[in-house]
């Protein structure tokens, strides 16, 4: 079983996502960057681009995002963004 935290996306609409998962990949404004369990607390900007979210199981999906803030601490990731939509990557 792998190790999870907690991911939150909240736009102005609510929350788009609020579930356990293995990893995430954001795009920072100066690259993109990954977050796994346990990762240091950290609070960051992002990027217009695609974000990538692994679960349990290997299944992993693409959105786009529009930018936002990105805050890890405590084994729980909220990401706030003005929008996000599905992508078919």
């Amino acid at each position: 079983m792998a190790v999870t935290f907690h991911l939150e996306i909240l736009t102005p609409n609510g929350s788009e996502l609020d579930e356990q998962v293995v990893s995430i990949v954001a795009p920072g404004e100066l690259g993109y960057l990954g977050v796994l369990a346990n990762h240091a607390p950290l609070i960051t900007t992002l990027s217009i681009g695609d974000l990538k979210v692994t679960f349990e199981g290997n299944r992993e999906k693409h959105y786009r995002i529009t930018g936002g803030i990105l805050k890890v601490a405590r084994n729980e990731a909220v990401l706030l963004t003005e929008s996000i939509e599905e992508s078919g990557e």
